[in-house]
């Protein structure tokens, strides 16, 4: 069973629906501890009304910033350090929450793992192939390094030939943005619908960068614009749904469906409460399918509410997140929305009890560190544990569970190939073993990744030209590589199987029947024997060594739904054919 978690009805007395959400406002500067201002999400109580609700807010000695009307969550800044205590303990309140108040941001945690875990291999040549052989008829440039798609059958003689995709379909990245002029991603990028929901952040209160000095922006603000991409997280995953087949690089699941930015993500990785929120009731809102979502909500992996080893206004803090991240989810699904999420990348059974040693990954209040938390599976990863989210697990080229991937009975609904740069038989790292997708050129000339001539100057690249247009695509794995191959066959089920949206146009389906189709037509996969699976790493030392690192994972459950593979694997030729 998933993971214990109440369904909240979004229904608030006294709020009005509001329009589609905007991006945040300007506040280029950080936010402080102290005496100066800081930034809570307040979760109003169901059933109270949105005047009773800002009264509190109000009489507790808060400001209202933001308030996102057709869910009860708002932002609001006080100065006064006992505001959350005040405004929880009124009736017309159920939840407070830190927001954006980082006090500090340890220099390692679980968002460094994560990243560590998708650049797993950069700088070891070992395994790495050059160019592609010629491309058979129909397939892009770059097909045979896209062995992601064939293991779905989302090829030129699979899917694609039968239903590439509809333009009437629209998906939604909530991610760290999208590089929207990537020639691969431009002929399906939905501008006018791309919203960007996040307000960078240059320092914490310490003065270390977290998304770094507005003033270098190219357009030295800290609203980035909505076509733009400063971390590279989200233009490789909406590639690997929406790449066009074009004849350059690759394609993607979905090559002709449309996709729209919803960026929730900070320039450093970083998702808070507020702008995920925003990002779901506004997908909600514009008629968006499917979205994607490869993050967990910040700071905490896992939400506890009665954890001993949290204090109580961190249990109150992960009880309000969930809750606000709930009610999001609910209101999307609720407006036809298809729901994905990557299943994690901490390679733990979320079924089982196991210690988490990264959250708090950014402090409220300077010296705050993670700490070592042991986890009971009744704590929830927020979105991936949310009611009505599809979470997927990870696999390698041979179809096993990277070595990465979390899973459990229960957490593992759906599993697509994310990637696994160890799964090779020599078990050294093979970085075409992992997953190929879009990357900005913006950054290869930021990060000083290209020779004088444009060609890359690192093994993680792949430059591709047709003519005088050359675009550039990077190696990577994780379970937020698995999430997109399997939200681009959700789309392709919507292209396939849904009716006119008489609302927004384009196309609709009913996220249960979309949900349904993804599951009957994964291909079911049993838990491999013995189910106790050893992984073997030899893992590249600066001295040119290689390291032996042994782990082990077991797998329970039958061959229809296990904790490895959930229903099975995802299949984009047999979901529309």
């Amino acid at each position: 069973m998933r993971r214990a978690i109440a369904v909240v009805t979004v229904a608030v007395t006294g709020l009005a629906l509001a329009g589609p959400a905007q991006a945040a406002p300007d506040r280029s500067s950080p936010d402080r501890t102290g005496t100066a201002d800081r930034e809570y999400i307040v979760v109003y109580t169901e059933g109270a009304s949105a005047g009773a609700a800002r009264a509190a807010i109000r009489d507790s000695g808060g400001t209202l910033v933001r308030e996102n009307a057709a869910v009860g969550v708002a932002t609001v800044r006080s100065s006064d350090p006992g505001f959350a205590d005040a405004a929880d303990a009124t009736t017309a309140i159920s939840g407070v929450a830190a927001n954006r108040s980082i006090g500090a941001a340890p220099s390692t945690g679980s968002r460094d793992r994560k990243a560590a875990v998708e650049k797993a291999g950069r700088g070891v040549e070992a395994g790495t192939k050059g160019r592609p052989s010629k491309p058979g008829k129909g397939e892009e440039p770059l097909a045979d390094l896209q062995w992601d798609m064939k293991m779905i059958h989302a090829t030129a003689g699979g899917s694609h030939k039968v239903e590439p995709g509809d333009r009437g379909v629209l998906v939604g990245v909530l991610d760290t943005g999208i590089d929207g002029s990537h020639p691969d991603i431009a002929p399906n990028f939905d501008r006018r619908l791309s919203r960007n929901f996040t307000v960078d952040i240059p320092v914490d209160a310490n003065g270390q960068e977290i998304d770094g000095p507005c003033e270098e922006e190219a357009d030295r603000s800290c609203n980035d614009p909505a076509d733009e991409d400063p971390n590279d997280h989200g233009t490789h995953t909406s590639s690997a749904i929406v790449a066009a087949r074009n004849g350059l690089g690759i394609a993607g699941v979905a090559p002709n469906v449309r996709v729209a930015n919803l960026r929730a993500g900070q320039d450093s990785g970083f998702f808070f409460t507020q702008a995920t929120v925003d990002a779901l009731t506004y997908a909600g809102d514009v008629g968006v399918d499917v979205v994607n979502m490869s993050f967990f909500v910040d700071p905490w992996l896992f939400n506890c509410t009665d954890n001993p080893a949290d204090s109580a206004a961190d249990r109150r803090e992960q009880a309000t997140i969930v809750k606000a991240v709930q009610r999001a989810l609910t209101y999307a699904r609720g407006h036809g929305v298809t729901l994905v999420n990557s299943a994690g990348n901490e390679a733990a059974d979320y079924s089982k009890e196991f210690v988490d040693t990264g959250s708090p990954n950014f402090a409220d209040t300077p010296g705050e560190a993670p700490r070592e938390r042991t986890i009971p599976p009744s704590c929830i990863s927020m979105p991936s544990e949310g009611e009505g989210v599809i979470a997927i697990s990870s696999l390698g080229i041979s179809k096993r569970k990277a070595y990465y991937s979390s899973y459990g009975v229960g957490h593992a609904d759906l599993s697509s190939p994310g990637g696994d740069a160890y799964d090779t038989a020599d078990q050294k790292v093979d970085l075409t073993r992992t997953t190929l997708a879009a990357y900005p050129k913006a950054l290869a000339e930021e990060r000083g990744e290209l020779n004088p001539d444009g060609t890359p100057n690192v093994n993680y690249l792949v430059r591709d030209c047709k003519g005088d247009t050359c675009a550039y695509y990077q190696w990577l794995q994780g379970t937020s590589m698995a999430a997109p191959r399997a939200a681009g066959v959700a789309a392709l089920i919507v292209s396939k199987y849904g009716k006119r949206d008489k609302r927004h146009g384009g196309l609709t389906l009913d996220p249960r029947a979309t949900e349904r189709i993804l599951r009957a037509t994964a291909t079911n996969t049993a838990c491999p024997e013995p189910r106790e699976f050893t992984y073997t790493r030899f893992v590249a030392q600066p001295d040119g060594t290689f390291r032996k690192v042994v782990s082990t994972a077991t797998c329970e459950g039958g061959r229809g739904d296990n904790g490895f593979y959930g229903d099975g694997i995802v299949d984009a030729l047999r979901a529309v054919g």
